[in-house]
């Protein structure tokens, strides 16, 4: 919104939509599957810039440096690493180049884009169960490990061999409880 790629309207509305998500009134699945289509008839190009500034600013800050050091040492164990999140992929591609997971190995929200223009045609959006089924349309229907931090998460976890917590919600950390998985809260990033 900060950049000006949306009208004063489309923001308005996402600000209204995500308010109507908070109080409960849109699930989960629809609030994620609209954040990804508010961008439709903008040029990839021009979003992917903007997200890059976005991660850059607000997100590169905020990322945990002992996660950042385990990603690279279970690559350099020659394990291959996945992202899976509900969040858009043009953010989760962006973000996810310093851990070392591919483009082709990111399962996130995604849209439809067709000659350099984004679409509102849905093509995915792993949340809840969804993130379980998102894995398994990869082949990865039980992966060794994952890594989940919000309720949303629980299902992907479920599935693992191996799940653990970090920094979970609220939600998750009783679900983690309740499941017996490891919860891992690691230090606040120098911000």
């Amino acid at each position: 919104m900060d950049s000006g790629l949306l009208s004063r309207e489309a923001c308005d509305w996402m600000d209204s939509r995500y308010r109507s998500y908070l109080r409960g009134e849109v699930s989960e699945l629809a609030i994620c599957g609209e954040m990804v289509q508010i961008y439709r008839d903008l040029r990839e190009a021009e979003l992917r810039r903007a997200t890059h500034t976005f991660f850059e600013r607000t997100i590169r800050p905020r990322i945990f440096p002992e996660m950042l050091e385990l990603c690279h040492q279970l690559q350099a164990q020659g394990v291959t690493l996945w992202a899976v999140s509900s969040t858009n992929n043009w953010l989760i591609e962006d973000g996810v180049k310093d851990f070392g997971i591919p483009t082709e190995c990111v399962l996130a929200a995604r849209v439809q884009v067709t000659n350099g223009l984004i679409t509102e045609e849905l093509l995915d959006v792993p949340t809840d169960e969804g993130k379980a089924q998102s894995l398994a349309r990869a082949s990865l229907a039980h992966p060794d490990a994952a890594f989940g931090n919000s309720i949303h998460d629980a299902a992907m976890l479920a599935i693992a061999k191996h799940p653990f917590a970090v920094n979970p919600s609220a939600a998750l950390r009783e679900r983690a409880a309740a499941e017996g998985w490891p919860v891992f809260q690691p230090k606040l990033p120098h911000a």
